[in-house]
């Protein structure tokens, strides 16, 4: 199923996390799925992306100055249950992020599980970017979040 994902990025500190947790909880939004990077590796994805496509996108000097910069933020990628209420309240909030389409399927908690929907996009020749997954108790089913290159060709094989 296409859901929703929010992105955004969290001063690196103690406590951030819970302000932003504690903003959602107090409007009764669930957290469905969420993962954490330091945003340095996200900003030297960008850098190699840069060389890759020959296409300068900032200065080497800007691009060493956000590295550094980026070690101090944190990545955060999460499904909330009310994307709308969501991305309001984070509006409301002058939290800076984004929104994009990923796949949100729920798997069996097997072993195996993953390696079967990771075939099937490797088979409709669909590559993955990035994915994560949450499971609240070995006998409950797993959400997995895809992120795929081509939401469009992923969307219609992955119909949940």
């Amino acid at each position: 199923m296409v859901r929703t994902e929010i992105s955004l990025f969290l001063k690196n500190v103690p406590g951030e996390l819970g302000k932003l947790a504690t903003l959602l909880a107090e409007e009764k939004i669930n957290i469905d799925a969420l993962t954490i990077q330091d945003a340095s590796a996200y900003v030297q994805e960008l850098f190699k992306a840069r060389g890759k496509s020959l296409k300068r996108i900032a200065s080497a000097a800007s691009y060493n100055s956000m590295r550094k910069d980026s070690a101090r933020y944190a990545l955060i990628r999460m499904l909330a249950d009310d994307t709308d209420r969501a991305v309001d309240l984070l509006s409301q909030n002058d939290y800076l992020f984004d929104i994009m389409p990923v796949i949100a399927v729920h798997l069996e908690n097997n072993p195996g599980e993953l390696a079967r929907m990771a075939s099937k996009f490797g088979e409709e020749g669909v590559n993955i970017n990035y994915v994560y997954g949450s499971v609240s108790a070995p006998d409950e089913k797993c959400l997995f979040v895809f992120s795929p290159e081509d939401i469009d060709l992923a969307s219609k094989i992955f119909k949940e």
